[in-house]
């Protein structure tokens, strides 16, 4: 953004009002609740509320932003325990007409119940931001009076709630008990309250990469450490050493083998980090999208690690390569029930009849991908999803109608983990990969079969 400048003879007028400076934390609260409500009322993902180019992160400093983004981290991973803690203080619904009200209280709430936050600024600043806003401000009254009791009932409601039950939308915790049993779905459903660790795919030395930067080396080879800081201020980013890819995503590419020379599509390749392990396995590499944006950011970052690949913008189902693949990686859009540890945005924005739209265009994708390969050609299908429709489902019904056999994957190519391969398909949980520091510990869900083509 270029500097404004004043004409050539002329002083700056000094004396001109200037914009009101916000208070010290009222920024990033502020920023914080105009993404909430994009999220609950708009139903726009997370990424996409706090990466808007005009929105109110953009003029926040990096310390009022790390701020603003744990406050969203908590007010959605523990939005079931703040609702019913405010609920407690509500005698009815809140009015449909007061403007960014709920957002507000969930904000104050998230910092009061969960953040080592003074209470008094928590309730200050809620009451400050209702009264800057003209539907809000009728209730500023309100809010600081429920805030005020929550302060002060804070450790007899969290003492009286089920934390692992209650964040968790009905809906989806009867899926998990009903495929999984219920003390698999308490263990996945705990594993989501934790903050998530940063993962990275290195090109090589994963040993040397955890020495540097304080981290350790997980059984399938990535790079496991504490987030703290901005990402590309770590050692090794700027040189393209590695990438961020949480560890169950880095595995799928590994099931397609030794790819080196072969011919290879990876289809719906954004966010390209399976792309990125592709090409650095020297495979010639075709990624495809339907998002241009996304598939920019995806060239942007195989420029960064210095790695070639092809790239096109195209719809999967009605694209016509010209050739057939010796493998293909399909990355299937799905629901994404098993990245909540990251994205807790999943858990308000997906309904069940997601799940059922999703499932009809995976057996699509399928049934497109098999018609690119060649025979005897490998085919990885796999998606971040915690639902059988979109996993074990989708294998039953390629198997019964395309030409392909199943491939079975063994622990020795994903790190000797039995747990994670389940009936030859592989099937991680958050709540796999234990460790006695909490913030080491779980993986995405992810679920991968291996197909080969007759």
């Amino acid at each position: 953004m270029s500097k404004k400048t004043t004409p050539a003879g002329t002083r700056p007028n000094r004396n001109a009002p200037r914009a009101p400076r916000l208070a010290p934390g009222v920024a990033a609260r502020l920023a914080a609740t105009t993404a909430l409500m994009a999220v609950l009322v708009d139903h726009r993902p997370l990424d996409s509320a706090i990466d808007a180019t005009d929105g109110p992160f953009e003029t926040l400093d990096p310390r009022e932003r790390g701020l603003a983004r744990a406050i969203l981290g908590i007010a959605l991973r523990r939005r079931g325990q703040i609702d019913d803690a405010l609920s407690r203080f509500l005698d009815k619904a809140l009015p449909r007409k007061s403007g960014p009200l709920p957002a507000i209280l969930h904000v104050a709430a998230a910092q009061i119940l969960f953040m080592d936050v003074p209470d008094h600024a928590a309730v200050s600043i809620a009451v400050e931001t209702a009264e800057a806003d003209r539907d809000a401000r009728h209730f500023k009254g309100l809010v600081n009076a429920v805030l005020r009791r929550l302060t002060e009932q804070r450790d007899a409601i969290l003492a009286s709630q089920d934390e692992v039950r209650l964040n968790i939308p009905d809906w989806l915790y009867e899926r998990w008990v009903k495929d999984y049993g219920a003390e698999t779905t308490a263990k996945i459903a705990a594993a989501h309250l934790l903050e998530p660790s940063l993962d990275l795919s290195v090109k090589s030395d994963p040993e040397g990469w955890a020495e540097k930067l304080g981290g350790i080396v997980l059984p399938t080879g990535s790079v496991r450490l504490i987030a703290h800081g901005p990402i590309d201020a770590l050692p090794g980013f700027a040189e393209g050493q590695w990438w961020v890819q949480d560890a169950a995503a880095a595995l799928p590419a590994k099931l397609l083998g030794n790819v080196e020379g072969k011919d290879v599509a990876d289809l719906c390749a954004a966010p390209g980090g399976k792309t990125a392990q592709l090409a650095a396995a020297g495979a010639k590499v075709m990624a495809v999208d339907i998002s241009e944006p996304r598939l920019q950011r995806v060239r942007e970052n195989l420029s960064r690690l210095k790695l070639q690949i092809g790239t096109i913008a195209a719809d999967v189902e009605t694209w016509d390569p010209g050739r057939l693949f010796d493998a293909i990686l399909l990355d299937a859009p799905c629901s994404a029930t098993g990245t909540m540890r990251r994205h807790p945005d999943v858990a308000v924005l997906k309904r069940p009849s997601d799940i059922k739209s999703l499932a009809n265009l995976q057996s699509s994708l399928i049934a497109r991908a098999t018609s690119m390969l060649v025979s005897g050609g490998t085919l990885v299908y796999c998606t971040c999803s915690l639902e059988r429709a979109e996993g074990e489902d989708q294998v039953a019904l390629a198997l019964a109608s395309l030409p392909l056999v199943l491939e079975p994957i063994r622990p020795e190519e994903v790190g000797g983990l039995e747990a994670i391969c389940r009936e030859g398909f592989l099937r991680t949980l958050p709540s796999d990969l234990p460790n006695d520091e909490p913030r080491l510990t779980g993986l995405d869900g992810f679920f991968a079969a291996r197909f080969r083509r007759l």
